[in-house]
């Protein structure tokens, strides 16, 4: 098998770190090798961003014309759309349909960036002598964009867009486990004539690859999603370049169900919450809270919903679970059922692998609920990025805010519930980036996301998404035409 080339400020050449085999999660049958980038290539690259993005050609090209560049990789991804969503359904494993989504998600936020892009403006402030004063913003330099395998391209799209956008040249570090898509990315990037240099893909470990883009004097700003323990090494290394960042990173989300909820919408909520993505999204809903009134009855119903997931081959458009990314992070996930057994828990269904032949060779897992655990017990406060949900019951409202905010995590949150009113006062008290009411997992590119404490630090997506990728600069210019009285 020849190992697929890096893509190296617009040259496509082997990486001279050690090659890595991406698998597919649904067979583990070897789906492709790929080079991967040494220090000396990340050198390079860098090097070669920063002459890319200092050439007059880009640093002065008006930003309608800048922005034409992302409209063309847009049209690119929609026009090889289905053929992107069948590789990462491959690369990672998620259900084709949702692998669709993704890929369409990504064509949306070029769209989205390249009218930011020509639209964004400055201020003109408001002086308090006879001189002008504006405020501009600039793009950083070289940006490091550091991706996760859940979400391939449309992860890749939130970070490579608006920072071209704003002016910027950006390095991706994929994911060692799914990092074609990327390389995709990259290809139709050249294709839509970006200048050479504005744009690497450079797969690889973190401990390598990731470990040498981070530390580099010449990247201005490092944007990561991915785990908080990453994400605070990474703190570390910006805190003593004074280097800024954007982290997204993980969750331990409360679904909150109220018993005035519409119990078939919530309970449907509540399933695409924890086990859409099998459970590994920042994102889950993974700690289920449910009022004691109704508890008994939404748990069983919920239980038997859960039994009748789907979980298949990805290929089918059928598939509602699919398998999770490697044995590796199944064997994670089976540990933390076990330790949900010994804290007390009790298993109501799943938690173990499929018995059918066809999935034997896949790294499937069965959706688990977990009932009677303490919201302080390991399971129901460590991420366990998989399709596990613990079940909490709550009597009132100021005891389920402190349970829901009792935690390192304030990333997401559902609310279900009729009652305008608590919801609008719930939602303001729990501690997350975002608040779903009688919906979950809804995103839109034009909305601001991002988390609080151990969840990550800036956000993403929105208007003022392309801004994450920009420096503000004042300007002030004299309007008299008097020397400085000093001076006399």
């Amino acid at each position: 098998m020849t190992a697929l080339p890096i893509y190296l400020a617009g040259d496509w050449r082997p990486g001279r770190g050690a090659p890595l085999i991406t698998r597919n999660p649904a067979n583990n049958a070897a789906l492709a090798m790929v080079s991967t980038a040494s220090a000396e290539d990340v050198d390079d690259a860098v090097k070669a961003a920063q002459v890319a993005m200092h050439n007059p050609d880009w640093r002065d090209l008006l930003p309608h014309h800048r922005a034409a560049y992302l409209h063309r990789i847009a049209a690119l991804i929609e026009r090889d759309s289905e053929r992107l969503a069948q590789l990462q359904r491959q690369d990672n494993g998620k259900p084709i349909l949702e692998t669709r989504a993704l890929v369409a998600s990504a064509a949306g936020t070029f769209r989205f960036f390249a009218a930011a892009c020509e639209t964004l403006e400055g201020d003109i402030t408001p002086s308090r002598g006879n001189y002008l004063s504006l405020s501009t913003h600039e793009p950083f330099g070289v940006i490091a964009a550091i991706t996760p395998w859940n979400s391939p391209i449309a992860s890749e799209a939130q970070k490579v867009a608006p920072a071209l956008a704003a002016g910027n040249a950006v390095i991706i570090k994929p994911s060692e486990f799914s990092p074609l898509l990327a390389l995709e990315l990259a290809k139709l990037a050249e294709e839509a004539g970006l200048p050479k240099g504005l744009l690497s893909v450079l797969p690889g470990t973190g401990a390598v690859t990731g470990a040498a883009l981070v530390a580099h004097p010449g990247i201005a700003k490092v944007t990561f999603t991915g785990g908080t323990a990453t994400g605070r090494a990474i703190g570390h290394v910006a805190a003593e370049k004074i280097m800024p960042v954007s982290l997204e990173l993980g969750g331990k989300s409360p679904n909150i169900v109220f018993a005035d909820s519409d119990i078939e919408q919530a309970i449907n909520g509540v399933l695409f919450g924890i086990f859409s993505s099998q459970g590994q999204s920042c994102i889950a809903g993974s700690r289920i809270f449910i009022e004691e009134s109704i508890y008994a009855g939404f748990r069983d119903r919920l239980v038997e919903r859960t039994k009748a997931l789907r979980i298949g081959d990805p290929v089918s458009e059928r598939t509602q679970i699919g398998p999770l990314i490697t044995p590796q992070q199944r064997d994670k996930v089976e540990g933390y059922v076990r330790l949900a057994q010994q804290e007390g828990g009790r298993l109501l269904c799943g938690g173990t692998r499929p018995t059918d032949p066809a999935l034997q060779d896949g790294n499937y897992f069965i959706p688990a609920l977990i009932e009677n655990l303490s919201n302080r017990c390991r399971t129901a406060q460590e991420e366990i990025f998989g399709p596990v949900g613990i079940l909490l019951p709550f009597r009132d409202e100021a005891a389920l805010i402190n349970d829901a905010n009792d935690t390192v995590f304030g990333l997401a949150s559902g609310i279900w519930t009729s009652d305008f009113r608590r919801a609008w006062r719930i939602g303001r008290a729990l501690n997350a980036g975002t608040v779903w009411v009688n919906t979950y997992k809804q995103f839109s590119i034009a909305t601001a996301f991002g988390g609080n404490a151990e969840s990550g630090l800036g956000r993403e997506k929105g208007r003022d998404g392309i801004k994450a990728y920009m420096r503000q600069k004042s300007i002030y210019v004299d309007m008299s035409g008097r020397p400085i009285p000093w001076a006399d």
